[in-house]
């Protein structure tokens, strides 16, 4: 069952998000609801999608439907971690202009292609195939995807390094906290060692 709901969740969270890049339907939906529905709809059915995953996650995890698809090899939770360092440092760069950013242009994205693609390496089983596989597929997709629109305002770079430094910091605090206290504690485990 923990399958079933995770694919619920991931085709709910994909839909709300595909829609993004059909900017002519999204336009619409806007000039129906307007920018405020819109945004509370989006986020409400974008939550729901992310509950779902997590919780069918969880019960796929722990009820007994494990697969095993193929064995990674051990080297490939060290190329993870570190991996994963660059995915924190990114996902922080959203908040802040910076060269990172600038430089990345999607900053968000590529935070979830790097998470996704280090999940992906580390974990042989049909759970974590389905998760990160669809979510390293959608986050190249909305890049293709964002790279083609026209209304899209790009980073630009602010004068000096300061931000870009806050970034790489915050983002090294943001990773051992997600390493050594959400991954063990929330996931199960340990992100660091064995």
């Amino acid at each position: 069952m923990g399958l079933l709901i995770l694919v619920l969740g991931l085709l709910v969270f994909l839909a709300t998000h595909v829609f993004v890049s059909m900017r002519g339907a999204r336009t619409a939906a806007i000039a129906r609801v307007g920018t405020v529905g819109y945004r509370v709809l989006f986020s409400i059915v974008s939550i729901l999608g992310l509950v779902l995953i997590v919780y069918g996650f969880a019960q796929y995890r722990s009820g007994g439907e494990w697969i095993d698809i193929w064995q990674p090899p051990a080297f490939t939770r060290h190329i993870a971690v570190l991996l994963m360092l660059f995915s924190s440092i990114f996902v922080t760069a959203v908040f802040f202009p910076s060269y990172i950013k600038a430089k990345l242009k999607y900053p968000g994205l590529t935070a979830v292609k790097t998470w996704a693609l280090a999940h992906l390496i580390a974990n042989g089983d049909l759970g974590s195939i389905l998760l990160f596989g669809t979510m390293l597929g959608w986050a190249v997709f909305a890049r293709i995807s964002a790279k083609r629109r026209t209304d899209e305002v790009m980073p630009v770079a602010p004068a000096g390094y300061t931000n870009d430094i806050i970034v790489v910091l915050l983002g090294i605090v943001i990773y051992l906290a997600l390493g050594f206290a959400f991954h063990p504690v929330f996931i199960g485990v340990p992100a660091f060692g064995r």
